[in-house]
């Protein structure tokens, strides 16, 4: 006879759902720092696409963790699945960061850059929803009103991100002669600052995620497992 009683399954995948937040908290640092060293460092080449691979893999555990809570809500499944499917994706491209290391002069590794950079944005805007999914779902009503604040933020930022480096994609292309028409000062100033904004505009969205996925873990330890 089945002696597990819906409160202890309860317990259970929230537990889960805590320590999935948790892995994807630590994970999305790592995945930014290993990534962006895969591609451009040399002492990683004894042990190759292994720490990328390892890194993602830790973002792919923690929504796999996850999906043992409120498995009957359909826009919270939805929402799960679309980061997996985009976290996977990730996990296949990432090995292009090492080969890009190695050849950096082919196109076709450019291109699987590029392409692993879009779909990194893209993930990090389904992880908002996500949050959103679950923020609508816990009984906190601030932590719920934080969430739908922020994560708003966030898409607006990602929005703004895309949209200016497209811009000066669009412009390089257009005008593959500015580096020559600005003078190698004023080219280095341009560079300088367009990395700045693109910092800005990149790294704020991960920050705000990771507090958020922080927080939310927080409250469901102190709400559930603290007895508060």
């Amino acid at each position: 006879m089945d002696n597990v009683t819906p409160d202890s399954e309860l317990l259970y995948s929230l537990r889960k759902l805590a320590r999935g937040l948790s892995a994807l908290f630590w994970g999305l640092p790592a995945v930014l720092l290993i990534s962006a060293e895969t591609a451009r460092a040399d002492y990683l080449q004894p042990i190759e696409i292994v720490p990328a691979m390892v890194a993602n893999l830790v973002l792919l555990y923690g929504i796999r963790q996850m999906s043992s809570f409120q498995k009957q809500e359909r826009p919270w499944r939805n929402a799960l699945d679309r980061a997996w499917l985009v976290g996977f994706i990730n996990f296949g491209l990432c090995p292009f960061l090492f080969l890009f290391n190695q050849m950096p002069w082919q196109n076709y590794f450019r291109g699987a850059i590029l392409i692993l950079a879009i779909s990194s944005l893209f993930f990090l805007f389904n992880l908002n929803v996500l949050l959103q999914r679950l923020g609508a779902m816990l009984p906190d009503e601030t932590l719920r009103q934080d969430i739908n604040h922020f994560t708003g933020l966030n898409r607006w930022l990602l929005a703004a991100f895309i949209a200016y480096v497209a811009c000066g994609i669009a412009v390089i292309l257009h005008y593959p002669d500015l580096p020559y028409k600005l003078g190698q000062q004023n080219w280095y100033i341009f560079l300088r600052l367009n990395i700045i904004i693109s910092f800005l505009l990149g790294l704020s969205p991960l920050a705000i995620t990771m507090g958020l996925l922080w927080k939310t873990k927080e409250v469901i330890f102190d709400g559930v497992f603290r007895g508060k």
